[in-house]
């Protein structure tokens, strides 16, 4: 079983490497607002040095690359459907699963590369953070990558129309950012911004980053923001294989 999933994504993962071009494009806006829109938002955080404002704002940045990258995955799976490659697949003796893991698994890869780059380069900003939160953040933005994928893997495989598609995902984008505090803290905001924002499991990422980085490793919003990023990340991929078993139907 799992090594159906392993093919699938060193298939994937070649098909990547074939073309790196658009994950290095997809960290350029992350790098632009680090490098212009940060050394503004002194004024906005307790002390106002770099380390303070990169703690703040980095893993924002980090989450918009997850959010804006993989959940406009599904798209891919579109492509594949049209051209009759998904369907041979399902018909295969391939573990069905597997044609949805190894493409999950090859979106969280190269969104850990991304956010590895985007954690070096606020390092040179000025940001210091220890290995073990930098490795911590890693894996939560592993996870927010899975859930993104699964989820927009999911969606495609239901709707199957790239404009409907479009439009729901950049629906939902808008909001989740938004809401998340991937700019500012929502803490900043009034009141009914901060009840609405624990409904958005992209802000417990954001404040879950946001410890890591201020190395309060033992704040709840750590294990708090993986549990539900686990738990997503489950019902997202049974729906996501669940889609593609109609798909075969």
């Amino acid at each position: 079983m799992f090594k159906d999933a392993t093919l699938v994504l060193g298939y994937e993962l070649r098909g990547l490497l074939r073309n790196p071009i658009w994950p290095l494009f997809g960290i350029l806006q992350p790098i632009l607002y680090l490098a212009f829109f940060a050394p503004l938002l002194g004024s906005t955080v307790p002390g106002g040095s770099d380390q303070e404002v990169l703690a703040m704002f980095t893993p924002g940045m980090m989450l918009m690359i997850a959010l804006f990258g993989s959940m406009f995955a599904g798209f891919s799976v579109m492509n594949d459907t049209r051209n009759g490659v998904l369907e041979r697949l399902v018909v295969s003796q391939i573990w069905r699963p597997a044609i949805i893991l190894g493409r999950v698994l090859k979106d969280a890869v190269a969104l850990v590369i991304q956010a590895a780059i985007i954690i070096a380069i606020s390092i040179a900003l000025g940001l210091r953070v220890t290995l073990l939160a930098a490795l911590l953040m890693l894996g939560l933005m592993a996870l927010t990558g899975l859930l993104a994928g699964s989820f927009s893997y999911a969606l495609a495989l239901s709707i199957r129309d790239e404009n409907a598609m479009s439009q729901i995902v950049q629906f939902l984008a808008m909001p989740l950012t938004l809401i998340a505090g991937l700019f500012l803290p929502v803490s900043l905001g009034p009141g009914w911004l901060g009840t609405i924002a624990q409904f958005n499991p992209l802000y417990y990422a954001v404040e879950a980053g946001r410890s890591l980085f201020r190395g309060d490793l033992g704040a709840t919003t750590i294990p708090l923001a993986f549990a539900i990023f686990v738990v997503l990340c489950a019902l997202t991929l049974i729906w996501s294989v669940r889609s593609l078993r109609r798909l075969g139907t």
